[in-house]
């Protein structure tokens, strides 16, 4: 059977599978569901692009609406200020800026750690081999994003503070750019842009996220829209845990699948996605310590306005 042949019906085969395992939605007026996501929202991006959940939702009176965003704050603003309803993975510091704005965010569902898929880059030929160098140079950074608090804790295990380097707070495509037209000294990123920067500008790993910040992704709702509509949370709670086991289990059909989405090659796409976990879990309360740990710095760097509790913050509870 040809490549394409078998790849399609692998494709379609994840879909059935994810609109099977579903639990029905009862008929009611029309509920419009408004979804963001970023180029690094793996599962959600292969929702949409096989329409998986418009398969199920069809007939239950619900409607789904997708918007891209740049970045992860954005993405989280959008749903603070009602423009969408549910967001796709975010990196686990995104939503401590959002809360310490005094959003009303409901946790739904996160990714189990994946520390290798965020890195601090520098050019190959670039005269900096370790984080202490970095002392007094330009760093490219998306603020708010999972990146922001890798260098923040690589430079604390190296000794420097956050005031110890000039930030350049840039939008991945404006660190890529930066980065190599050789404006910044290094890039904090993550995948799929490490990995396209590695294979395509050569670009160098000064550190990861390896012992220094595990990188959980989170996956958030509006609290209001959680607690009136959990059945379709729980639709595309379980839709996002059944991609992400086929991810990995299916990593070249997957690759394959997403190269057109993020513009990049399949190799390019495998190697990032080999380093995310895709498994994804309920959230409790009580396993957030690590959020409170990078709120605690953001408060320590002035980065954001109060304390944020960790805690007290909603989170969405299965069916």
């Amino acid at each position: 059977m040809p490549m394409f042949t078998r790849r399609r019906l692998s494709l379609t085969a994840l879909a059935l599978i994810v609109a099977s395992a579903l639990p029905g939605i009862a008929a009611a007026d029309t509920v419009e569901v408004r979804i963001g996501y970023q180029k690094s929202s793996t599962l959600t991006a292969l929702l949409k692009a096989q329409g998986t959940l418009e398969q199920k939702f069809a007939g239950k009176d619900v409607h789904l609406s997708w918007s891209e965003f740049t970045s992860g704050a954005p993405l989280l603003e959008a749903l603070n200020v009602g423009g969408i309803d549910l967001s796709a993975d975010v990196a686990d510091t995104v939503p401590i800026f959002a809360l310490a704005a005094g959003a009303n965010l409901a946790y739904y569902a996160q990714e189990t750690p994946s520390p290798t898929a965020q890195a601090i880059l520098v050019r190959a030929d670039s005269p900096i081999h370790d984080v202490a160098s970095l002392k007094g140079r330009k760093v490219a950074v998306a603020k708010a994003a999972g990146a922001h608090y890798l260098l923040i804790a690589a430079l604390r295990k190296a000794g420097l503070k956050f005031s110890d380097i000039q930030p350049a707070y840039l939008s991945p495509a404006d660190g890529r750019a930066a980065f190599e037209n050789g404006s910044v000294d290094a890039w904090a990123v993550w995948d799929p842009y490490v990995a396209g920067a590695q294979q395509q500008a050569k670009a160098r790993v000064l550190t990861d996220g390896s012992g220094i910040a595990s990188y959980r992704r989170y996956y958030l709702a509006s609290a209001p829209f959680a607690k009136a509509h959990p059945e379709i949370v729980q639709a595309v709670f379980d839709a996002l845990r059944e991609t992400g086991v086929w991810v990995k289990a299916h990593p070249q059909d997957a690759a394959t699948a997403l190269a057109p989405v993020w513009g990049l090659d399949a190799q390019t796409v495998r190697i990032a996605n080999d380093r995310r976990s895709y498994e994804v879990r309920a959230v409790s309360a009580d396993a957030l310590g690590e959020q409170q740990k990078i709120a605690d710095a953001f408060l320590d760097a002035n980065l954001i306005p109060k304390a944020v509790d960790t805690q007290s913050v909603t989170v969405w509870k299965p069916l």
